[in-house]
């Protein structure tokens, strides 16, 4: 069946983030830690969202601090350098333009506000008619719960749709959702996540040749 709807992950997929979460992080850290993280260092923690992010990352650096308090820290400081360094990836526009016959949503476990605030700083906002963050479900990625929310917001099937993501979360919601995954693996994912997806890309404007071919195999 066409590809009808696309859902997209948001950091590591259609915008490389990774530079100002980690300086954003490292100011709240910085009092407890000998060096501050760095980019590359951070990117197996991105992805389930701050407190997440900041629980897997405390423990591993073995800092006991409160994740809820200093995730809300991260958050406020985070909101005011949100695109300081932060860019859509390669192809992301131009592929995005291309994509006019497919409904296109953005499920991030980012903070919806923040989701929002990046695409619309990036200018990338115009091309989502669905924005959604890991505070607009009572459950996140790799859940099935906010992919299938996405899909009674549009009034589509599971076969129609597409998610594109970067990490294991996106995979495995998708999967569970029934819909068609596909792994970016210029991202933030780590080892063998994308063994799991239907399909994988090198590059973002890859993707409009599956949605071709999966239209032209009816």
């Amino acid at each position: 069946m066409a590809v009808r709807l696309i859902i997209f992950d948001l950091d590591g997929t259609l915008v490389d983030s990774i530079v100002d979460i980690a300086a954003s992080l490292n100011v709240v850290i910085a009092p407890y830690v000998s060096e501050p993280v760095a980019a590359d260092e951070l990117k197996p923690f991105v992805g389930g969202g701050a407190i997440k992010l900041m629980t897997d990352l405390l423990a591993a650096k073995n800092v006991p601090l409160d994740r809820t308090a200093v995730a809300k820290i991260f958050v406020e400081h985070y909101a005011d350098h949100l695109i300081d360094r932060t860019l859509p990836y390669p192809g992301v526009i131009e592929t995005l333009e291309r994509l006019v016959d497919q409904k296109k949503a953005v499920l991030s476990n980012k903070l919806t506000h923040l989701t929002r605030s990046v695409l619309e700083q990036l200018g990338l906002s115009r091309f989502f008619e669905y924005v959604a963050g890991g505070d607009s479900s009572p459950e996140k990625k790799p859940s099935a719960a906010p992919v299938l929310r996405v899909l009674e917001h549009f009034g589509m099937s599971a076969d129609e749709a597409l998610i594109v993501g970067d990490s294991l979360y996106d995979i495995e919601a998708g999967r569970a959702a029934g819909v068609k995954t596909v792994a970016v693996l210029y991202g933030y994912g780590q080892g063998d996540f994308s063994t799991r997806a239907d399909f994988t890309i090198r590059q973002f404007r890859e993707l409009q040749e599956i949605v071709e071919k999966l239209g032209s195999s009816e």
